[in-house]
Order: structure tokens, then sequence, then C-alpha cells
């Protein structure tokens, strides 16, 4: 399983990339975040902290 970012929904807050602990969240445009599925552990942290409950697992 993966997680991905609804960019759509995303406010832009960078929660997710803060809580990240093998930091494979990064900034693309206008602000939006994006997830490296490669890097991406699974844990979950990202998906638990986005206050607008845009983090999919996939």
């Amino acid at each position: 399983m993966a997680y991905r970012i609804n960019k759509e929904d995303c406010i832009c807050c960078g929660a997710c990339e803060a809580v990240c602990p093998v930091s494979c969240i990064s900034e693309v445009e206008d602000g939006k975040r994006e997830i490296n599925e490669n890097a991406c552990i699974d844990c979950g942290s990202c998906a638990s902290v986005c206050p607008v409950s845009c983090i999919l697992q996939v």
C-alpha cells in the first residue's frame, strides 16, 4: 500500500511534510505537497496529521 495526496484538497499547511520520518514529502507547484511513493514506508504519520484529510491510502 502507499499514500497519495489529493492536491485539489491540499491547503499547503506542510504538516505532513513536517512529520514524515523519511522525508519523502516535498513541496511542488503552488505550495502543494507530493509523496515520493518509492521512498514512503507506509507509516501513516502524514495522514494522521492532515487537517483536511487529503492524504489517502491507495
